[in-house]
């Protein structure tokens, strides 16, 4: 199966982020809601979905201690969310209980259940990085090894750069989800991306979901951007 292609809505205003979402929302994709966006409209654009039928990631990174994450999913849990994202570094019984909660919350409205991801490292941070940090070893060491502790609290997948998905896939299963950020077309800027990969790199290494924002969102024509980043994925628009 080719990846499936996540939009972030990174922009400042509502209005900016419901021309994306009516642009593209009969398109087979997934929104991504940010902090920037969450933070500043997200109840108006959250309304903007559920009218559109449109399937979004909440990619709040919730990272605190176990119970208020569990609160915190719960509470973000309704119709339309597929995917969340935690922090690994949250430790086990947190991710557990993010799990736990999701699964909880959607049975109780009938829903199927979003999938829990875990962020292992962002894909902001270098190996350079990594000492400031208090890390040892290099970034696909730490990867792996937080990756290991997302599947065995039984999350569904992580969040990691493209580099680090084939010993991701070859250690922990076929079966465990990889979201790739930094993601940008051919001769697209990197921004503040560290690690990036084309669309079609993703696809080669076995990405399940990449996420591509300023090169859509920013583009004239949204919707025109998307479909050549479908067409590059082998996904039918």
């Amino acid at each position: 199966m080719p990846p499936r292609l996540v939009v972030a809505l990174d922009l400042p205003t509502l209005a900016g982020a419901e021309r994306v979402v009516d642009a593209l929302h009969d398109l087979d994709l997934t929104f991504k809601v940010g902090y920037e966006s969450f933070y500043g409209y997200g109840a108006a654009l959250i309304e903007r979905f559920e009218a559109r039928g449109a399937s979004y990631m909440l990619d709040l990174k919730l990272h605190d201690i176990p119970r208020t994450v569990h609160a915190a999913v719960r509470s973000l849990v309704r119709p339309g969310v597929a995917l969340m994202t935690v922090h690994a570094q949250g430790g086990r019984e947190m991710l557990e209980l993010a799990v736990e909660a999701a699964g909880e919350r959607a049975a109780e409205l009938g829903i199927p259940a979003p999938r829990v991801l875990a962020v292992t490292l962002l894909t902001s941070i270098g190996a350079d990085d990594l000492p400031t940090l208090g890390l040892g070893g290099a970034v696909g060491e730490n990867t792996l090894r937080l990756a290991g502790l997302a599947r065995a609290a039984r999350c569904a997948g992580v969040v990691c750069s493209v580099g680090d998905v084939a010993e991701i896939k070859r250690s922990l299963g076929a079966d465990f989800a990889v979201l790739c950020p930094g993601i940008r077309p051919a001769g697209s800027a990197h921004g503040d991306q560290k690690r990036v990969a084309t669309p079609a790199d993703a696809r080669a290494a076995g990405v399940d979901y990449i996420v591509v924002g300023r090169p859509i969102v920013a583009d004239a024509d949204p919707r025109e951007a998307a479909r050549a980043v479908l067409d590059e994925l082998g996904v039918s628009a």
